[in-house]
């Protein structure tokens, strides 16, 4: 749950920190350092990069189309619609669960175990660094090419 609420905050200052400051927000400038970041701290090879970042950015596609649902509706009036809409973001919260645990296994089948635990937490902490970022007023975030801290 975490995960994803960092990865959808980070969704949402993206959007913002574009809306306010055009030019500054480059998304696949921010895949790209993403990318980078996973790579050196799962070291990857070529190979294993080559082999996991398809199958990482087609889940990532899948879980904007879910946000896109949750995210797309204004409150509704009344309890009994509240009541379903908070059934249907919980089905959706599932949903984001069930997509990670499948795209976890497909990776593990192209890349060794371990190196799938080191990305998972690596693209946590990429998140985590940006976020960070974006309050201390660094639109990208804090990322230079090295991670700011280990977090094993």
């Amino acid at each position: 749950m975490k995960r994803l609420t960092i990865i959808l905050l980070c969704l949402v200052m993206a959007v913002s920190v574009d809306a306010q400051a055009p030019g500054k927000f480059s998304p696949e400038k921010f895949q790209a350092d993403l990318e980078a970041y996973i790579t050196r701290e799962a070291h990857f090879d070529q190979q294993e990069a080559a082999k996991y970042f398809p199958l990482l950015r087609e889940m990532q596609s899948k879980q904007r189309a879910i946000y896109a649902r949750m995210y797309k509706k204004e409150k509704p009036s009344g309890d009994a619609k509240c009541a379903e809409a908070i059934a249907a973001w919980d089905r959706a919260n599932i949903e984001l669960k069930q997509l990670d645990e499948t795209y976890h296994k497909k990776m593990m089948k192209v890349v060794p175990a371990s190196k799938v635990f080191d990305a998972i937490r690596a693209e946590n902490n990429f998140h985590r660094d940006m976020m960070k970022g974006f309050q201390h007023g660094r639109p990208n975030g804090p990322f230079n090419g090295k991670p700011k801290d280990k977090r094993r």
